[in-house]
């Protein structure tokens, strides 16, 4: 005002007429001169209207005050006054307003004067001065947007054009307006960062309605939870330990433009929200502008993956979190596979349907669901960010990539690791979407095999039970008369043997668990074990392989010992396969349906121990060739391929399903469920079977042993090793050796 007021000193001329002069420094004395339109002066070279409309002065919210109350400090006795006006200082009234509002927020940056565009007149008028409770009040909360926009118009025009502007607009009670946000020394400098101190009072100003105001918070799409996730991420985070660098509300959404993301002009529209991003994260943005996901983002297909749909948008977290969803242990699950594991997407896009499972199912997947600390996840192979078609020359997946990228991880890596295809699993082996035929032929192959073998042998195992059962009832109600036999034991198992069995047993039960552990984590009894400790993964993989070279060496010991040892010699010639082992099932299946009225009787080895045998012999092997393939999987992939490792997997997992059956449906049954020896056959344990047991179930063994006893052998009770003829001995099913 002190420009508006000021009498120039030289060069002025009197009131053209004289009349009799006003008492000095009253009202009326400043109008004799200032009621004058023509009255001006000349400042920095601009003219300068000094006219004062008395009416105005009437009506203002000051009109009880003097001139003079205002335009302090100059002589009044000099009329006109020739000293330059001293500047009206508005806080020597409002002194307790102006500590309320600051004023203009720039007045509370100490190093910046009040100047015209700043200063209190700015705003509120010279001597216009409307009373706040007045309509004509320019900072009524419905004119502040176009009082503040005479000089703040981008602003303005940004405000009117979001969402806060739009609420503005049609008089919502909740909606903000200038004052809302500005009241307080929230903005920085122009041209300037804002400062820490800043940036926490934003992000307060914003949660002061979006979390503290329960309608405002309501609105949010995703719950009331959605913003005040800020606090916890790690840009809140950043912010609450001092990094004033870090994003806050303003950086992502912007001060006036602030919009919803599903807005098309909004910062954090999906085509946009990278353009946010890089404000901070500059090399991840431009890694992803070379992506697929931008290309598609680009063709305007907003289905297309952004910066906040695999990161979150206010919960985002570290990576090193393992909560977050770009945790390593987490992209698959949480991040790819919410597209990628859509049919929905999956169709419209073309896209193959089975990725994220067969990654799931892959050794990686595994690993990761297991609680493996090493972890290998979608985006050690496809990259975070710059993930490009595996069509693309460029990408890290495209065929000629792949040595360079398995390399990263498998040292040695030659071109067998690039054939074969990449995500494949025994389930999802249907020869569609890049998986292989070769392998869903082993896997149906090997699923009927199951179904036959273990079928068969629970029908088979049920008949007997059956017969069993109604014998024993035949027995106790006296319509079978039961034979008496003498209390004696025979021997079925040397130490060596059982020593040799308890080795197999330890070993294959070891590999069973931690097996399955790998491919079923989620179990219940395998969630048991991992609770156990945070190592769990590591131990388990090692324990399996423990067990493995266990039983591989315990198989070693025991071809040593058939070949090398007499009872061997005897035992394997005795568990060569004879022509009635083909036979002796249907004779069996005849007696226990009722065709026939006696049941078989068996030598040392029955088809049922044989059949077992040869078996777990069979097993051994393969299981073995094929876990050295997988144990040793540089090597293997270099010298049988991608494919050839696959196929091994396929016939490990397999073969360890149709062991684990077999073991449970006809060896568990023969030595525990068997009505005839439950609840245990001891010859495992005591290496000895009674006479009772032997007369049941290999009665020409034990006729074979009363005959040597006859014949002068004392020791026939309880050796059953002899040099008879091959075939011509029997033992229980308890004693397989192996």
């Amino acid at each position: 005002m002190i420009g508006l007021l000021m009498i120039a000193s030289a060069g002025w001329g009197l009131c053209a007429e004289e009349t009799a002069m006003p008492a000095p420094n009253s009202d009326a004395a400043c109008l004799e001169c200032h009621s004058d339109e023509q009255l001006s002066m000349r400042k920095a070279g601009a003219k300068l209207s000094l006219f004062v409309e008395p009416k105005t002065v009437a009506k203002s919210a000051h009109s009880s005050l003097s001139c003079v109350d205002c335009h302090e400090e100059f002589d009044g006795d000099a009329s006109p006054h020739r000293k330059p006006m001293v500047a009206v200082d508005c806080a020597s009234c409002h002194e307790d307003t102006g500590k309320k509002h600051a004023f203009h927020p720039r007045l509370a940056l100490k190093d910046i004067p009040a100047g015209e565009d700043t200063s209190c007149a700015s705003c509120h008028g010279k001597h216009d001065v409307v009373p706040i409770k007045k309509a004509g009040f320019p900072f009524a909360s419905g004119a502040q947007v176009k009082a503040c926009g005479t000089c703040h118009e981008t602003a303005r025009d940004h405000f009117t054009a979001s969402a806060h502007g739009r609420a503005f607009a049609v008089q919502e009670t909740s909606a903000p307006d200038c004052l809302t946000c500005h009241q307080q020394p929230v903005v920085p400098r122009a041209g300037s960062k804002a400062s820490l101190e800043q940036k926490l009072a934003q992000t307060k100003q914003c949660e002061s309605c979006h979390v503290g105001m329960e309608r405002v918070a309501g609105q949010a799409l995703r719950g009331t939870k959605f913003v005040p996730d800020f606090e916890q991420s790690v840009h809140g985070a950043a912010l609450q330990n001092g990094k004033a660098e870090a994003a806050n509300c303003v950086d992502c959404h912007g001060a006036h433009e602030m919009d919803r993301a599903m807005a098309a002009g909004a910062r954090m529209n999906k085509q946009h929200v990278a353009g946010t991003c890089a404000q901070c994260h500059e090399k991840a943005a431009h890694e992803f502008n070379e992506s697929v996901h931008a290309a598609g983002l680009r063709k305007g297909n907003v289905e297309s993956a952004t910066c906040t749909d695999c990161h979150g948008e206010h919960d985002i977290r570290s990576r090193a979190d393992t909560t977050s969803p770009t945790h390593a242990s987490n992209v698959a699950r949480d991040v790819c596979a919410s597209c990628h594991d859509s049919l929905r997407l999956t169709r419209k896009y073309g896209l193959p349907s089975q990725s994220v499972q067969t990654f799931s199912d892959s050794y990686h997947g595994l690993a990761i669901r297991g609680g493996s600390v090493d972890i290998v996840n979608c985006a050690s192979c496809h990259n975070a960010h710059a993930i490009r078609s595996s069509r693309d020359p460029a990408s890290t997946v495209h065929k000629n990539n792949l040595v360079q990228t398995c390399g990263q991880c498998h040292p040695g890596a030659n071109a067998g690791f690039a054939v074969g295809n990449v995500h494949v699993s025994p389930e999802a082996a249907n020869g569609k979407h890049g998986n292989s035929p070769i392998l869903y032929i082993v896997s149906t192959a090997y699923v009927i095999l199951i179904v036959v073998v273990v079928g068969g042998m629970f029908v088979h195992n049920l008949l007997d039970f059956v017969k069993k059962i109604r014998r024993k009832l035949a027995i106790q109600q006296g319509l079978i008369e039961e034979e008496h036999v003498a209390h004696r034991l025979y021997l079925r198992m040397t130490a060596h043997e059982r020593v040799q069995h308890a080795v197999l047993v330890l070993s294959f039960v070891l590999l069973v668990v931690t097996g399955f552990m790998l491919r079923y984590p989620e179990a219940w009894w395998v969630l048991a074990i991992r609770n156990l400790s945070h190592g769990t993964f590591e131990w388990r993989g090692w324990i399996h392989r423990v067990a493995g070279v266990a039983m591989l060496v315990g198989g070693a010991w025991h071809v040593a010992y058939l070949l090398f040892t007499r009872p061997g010699r005897s035992l394997l010639l005795a568990l060569l396969p004879r022509l009635r082992d083909l036979t002796d099932p249907f004779r069996v299946l005849k007696y226990n349906i009722g065709l026939s009225p006696k049941k078989p009787e068996f030598p040392r080895f029955s088809y049922i121990e044989k059949a077992e045998y040869w078996a777990l012999v069979w097993g051994t092997v393969l299981m073995g060739v094929t876990g050295a393939i997988l144990w040793f999987e540089n090597t293997s992939i270099g010298l049988f391929t991608k494919l050839g490792f696959d196929i091994s997997r396929t016939v490990h997992f397999y073969e360890a399903i149709l062991a684990t059956l077999a073991i449970i449906v006809w060896h568990f049954y023969f030595v525990i469920f068997n009505p005839d020896v439950y609840p245990m056959n001891l010859a495992w344990l005591t290496g000895r079977m009674s006479e009772k047991e032997m007369l049941e179930e290999h009665p020409l063994e034990l006729a074979r042993l009363k005959a040597e006893e006859a014949a002068g052998n004392p020791d026939a009770t309880t050796s059953p090793l002899s040099d008879t003829p091959p075939g011509e001995t029997g033992t229980d099913t308890a004693n397989d050796i192996s």
